[in-house]
């Protein structure tokens, strides 16, 4: 019996769920390695984690999208367009510092021939200390 009753908990919590694995996933992947490239996509997968997290909490079965159509104004009838707003407000942010960390990724392999943030930071200091 309380095995069907945390079953039907997961079921139901499906999208919440995966939203927090895939945070930890993101999380885990920024903090453990060393390398930019993965640590940009942990960084985007912990952005994911959040949209899915977004969106399906402002979802409702049954319910249609915020557009009036045939003239049904009763606010029963759609779903709540905030979060939605917040997902694709987020994307473009998300999509925005991707852009710009990818592009200083490549500016520091350009400089210092590595991706790993640990030799980026000895050379950086050996640099600082070479010009005083």
């Amino acid at each position: 019996m309380e095995f069907d009753y945390v079953l039907n908990i997961l079921s139901d919590h499906m999208e919440e769920i995966a939203s927090i694995i895939l945070f930890g996933i993101g999380l885990s992947t920024l903090l453990l390695h060393r390398n930019l490239m993965k640590k940009i996509i942990g960084l985007n997968i912990m952005d994911t984690a959040a949209y899915l997290f977004l969106a399906s909490n402002g979802y409702i079965q049954g319910r249609l999208a915020p557009i009036i159509v045939d003239n049904v104004m009763d606010m029963e009838a759609y779903i709540n367009p905030v979060p939605s707003g917040l997902v694709l407000t987020g994307i473009v942010v998300s999509v925005s510092t991707s852009a710009l960390f990818l592009s200083l990724t490549v500016r520091l392999y350009r400089r210092y021939h590595s991706l790993d943030l640990d030799k980026i930071m000895m050379e950086y200091k050996k640099e600082v200390m070479e010009c005083r």
